[in-house]
């Protein structure tokens, strides 16, 4: 009796998970299995179904939890899908693809499964495979989505791995398929193409969600966010960084819930900062730290925002955060410069010069595939400090650079700069010696005259040109042999070989002379008057009138004669005197003249200023006019004014008149008009 009536109970039971489970309730339906689960503990399908009603609770941690208690009921065959399932949403990568590789039967529904976590442990050419064999061997409502997944995978294969992506002949009639295809003509370069498609992208968002009329302007502008976000990467990418600054900002102040998003802009922001702006990028690095992070980007993209913070502290002088991070970075990727170089560039902030070019060397020295880049580093470092001979030597140290016609040049011009000569012209002698070799190598077992390369030919041009312009004739003679006899028809080479000859061997030049074309085969049809009247000629010559009579017999006897400028004559100076010899020395500055006697000092100068402060001095008492009978006083008394006439007849020097004034002088007196108001 107890037996049927536990019966009855699960029959029960099991109808309302059922009906729960059909009406989207997992939670009701959860506690109907939990109670059948107690009248039976080990029902397989029971326990079944209480993983699926954790997982679409989204409780994933405590179902995977039930699967490995009930390991003995709930074999791998038959729940292998919903354990990778949980161990995939719980960022367990590498242990769901354990489960799904451990399956007996590969399901439709593992296969899909199996394609995301090789996505997400970035094997893209495995995921490729994988989605191509799913949408040829299946057929259902899910299509589209499994395309949508396949063009994202071409997407990341292009934009981190830099691989061409091939033509799926996917049709781009949903926004989430030209997304992606945007997103792949970014890692080729093809930016203005993306941005166009990104518009596409944006219409069609907007067209497919504004036909659900329970979507708001905010939802779609929310899903647009990460459309937008790609376009102002481009602005970004193009040298537009106001207009991509601008479009982050719109970004962020919408909030999006995606937290990778929200990282990237972030990332994207203090990257246009730099080292100006820290305050704001100092807020910004709080976003690329957020919960969930590390789950949403790809390891590039987590690298790359690591190296940033690394720069944010070296620029806010936080020189111990600064070398944490970086040495952080070195240890999880060694073979990496970007760590080494931003220890290198805190060292240098910090006067330590010698120990930055020291941890450059010690990382060459581990790395040999990556020294050129490091050595180049270790000459710039070298320059900064005036080092240029020992910055060449760096240089000339790394074995592939040393022929290319860059690295020669840096090597002469710096050379120059040092007036090494001898230095320079070996290094044009190494790498001419080197493409002599490469071309030998190459032409290997072949007798007949093989033409030398552009490269090869320009730098021996170079080459002697720098030896003519430095004095070295005999060694630049050589040069232009080899390059006439590649080329006998070049003239300009020819009259640069004859040049150097003429200073060393005369008779040579004269022979070599005799090659040179002759003056009729030189001339150049050139319309001398269409060049005369060109919009870009300096010198436009007059048209001439037409000429008559006299003028046209001028011409034909005698041609045209050139007018002889007259020349002016100099102005002579006012006070010019023919009778006098002028003075030999007038050109001079009157200092440097002989008779120059210097200037005649007062005696007033002399006095005033002399002996301490307050003090007078012994001539004081003779300039007192006070103390003088004779002299008047400094103003007159009124009444007085005939007494000061009679007893001086000495005129001021200020009444005095200048000689050759006239007797008289009238005074100008100005008139006040009455009622005048002045100002304004």
């Amino acid at each position: 009796a107890a037996a049927a009536g536990s019966a009855v109970a699960a029959a029960g039971l099991w109808s309302e998970v059922n009906r729960c489970g059909q009406n989207g309730d997992f939670a009701r339906a959860l506690k109907s299995v939990n109670k059948i689960l107690q009248i039976n503990k080990d029902d397989m399908t029971a326990l079944q179904c209480k993983v699926v009603c954790l997982i679409q609770n989204g409780n994933f941690k405590e179902a995977l939890g039930v699967i490995n208690t009930h390991t003995k009921v709930l074999t791998s065959d038959v729940i292998a899908f919903e354990k990778a399932y949980c161990e995939y949403r719980l960022n367990r990568i590498e242990s769901a693809l354990k489960t799904i590789q451990s399956a007996s039967q590969q399901t439709d529904k593992l296969k899909e499964l199996y394609g995301q976590v090789l996505y997400r442990l970035e094997r893209y050419d495995d995921c490729l495979a994988a989605y191509r064999d799913l949408i040829r061997n299946s057929q259902d409502e899910y299509e589209e989505e499994r395309k949508t997944n396949l063009s994202a995978v071409v997407a990341a294969q292009s934009t981190w791995e830099k691989v061409v992506p091939e033509d799926l002949g996917l049709r781009e009639a949903t926004y989430e398929l030209c997304y992606n295809s945007a997103c792949a003509l970014i890692g080729q370069g093809k930016l203005n193409e993306a941005m166009k498609k990104l518009q596409k992208a944006e219409e069609l968002c907007r067209q497919s969600l504004s036909e659900d009329s329970d979507v708001t302007e905010e939802d779609i502008e929310a899903e647009l966010a990460i459309i937008h976000g790609q376009m102002a990467y481009i602005m970004q990418l193009q040298g537009r960084t106001e207009d991509a600054l601008q479009l982050y900002n719109q970004i962020i102040k919408l909030k999006p819930t995606d937290v990778g998003l929200l990282a990237v802009i972030a990332n994207n922001i203090i990257t246009i900062n730099k080292d100006q702006n820290v305050f704001d990028s100092k807020k910004k690095v709080k976003l690329t730290n957020a919960e969930g992070v590390e789950h949403k980007l790809s390891k590039k993209q987590l690298q790359a925002i690591e190296f940033n913070k690394a720069l944010l502290a070296m620029y806010t002088n936080q020189a111990d955060q600064c070398r944490k991070l970086s040495a952080s970075l070195q240890s999880q990727s060694p073979e990496h410069l970007l760590p080494v170089l931003i220890q290198a560039a805190q060292l240098c902030r910090e006067k330590q010069h010698a120990k930055a070019v020291g941890l450059l060397q010690d990382f060459a020295d581990q790395h040999p595939a990556n020294a050129a880049e490091i050595k180049l580093t270790m000459a710039q470092l070298k320059i900064a400090q005036g080092s240029v001979t020992k910055a060449c030597m760096i240089l000339r140290s790394i074995e592939e650079l040393q022929h290319k016609p860059g690295m020669v040049s840096a090597l002469v011009t710096m050379y120059s700069h040092e007036e090494d000569i001898d230095s320079a012209i070996e290094v044009f002698t190494q790498a001419i010696q080197w493409y002599q070799q490469f071309q030998a190598r190459t032409n290997y077992g072949c007798c007949v005259f093989q033409p030398k390369s552009p490269v090869h030919l320009s730098l021996i041009r170079e080459a002697a040109n720098f030896k003519l312009k430095h004095g070295r004739k005999k060694e630049a003679i050589s040069d232009l042999e080899e390059l006439w006899k590649q080329n006998p028809k070049d003239v300009h080479t020819l009259a640069q070989l004859i040049s150097a000859y003429s200073l060393v061997d005369p008779e040579k030049a004269k022979v070599l002379s005799k090659h040179l074309p002759s003056s009729d085969t030189m001339s150049l049809k050139v319309d001398v008057d269409a060049l005369e009247n060109s919009h870009g000629a300096t010198y436009v010559r007059k048209k001439a009138g037409k000429l008559t009579g006299d003028n046209q017999q001028k011409e034909q006897g005698q041609g045209e004669v050139k007018k002889k400028k007259k020349k002016k004559k100099g102005k002579l100076p006012k006070n010019y005197d023919p009778k006098v010899t002028p003075d030999p020395e007038r050109w001079l500055p009157m200092r440097e003249r002989s008779y120059y006697r210097g200037r005649k000092k007062g005696k007033k100068k002399d006095q005033v200023g002399k002996g301490t402060q307050g003090s007078t001095t012994t001539g004081s008492s003779e300039l007192d006019a006070s103390r003088t009978a004779s002299s008047p006083p400094t103003s007159p008394r009124p009444g007085s004014a005939a007494a000061v006439s009679a007893t001086s007849n000495v005129i001021p020097p200020r009444h005095q008149k200048p000689a050759g004034a006239p007797a008289t002088k009238k005074k100008q007196q100005q008139k006040k008009k009455k009622g005048a108001k002045g100002g304004w």
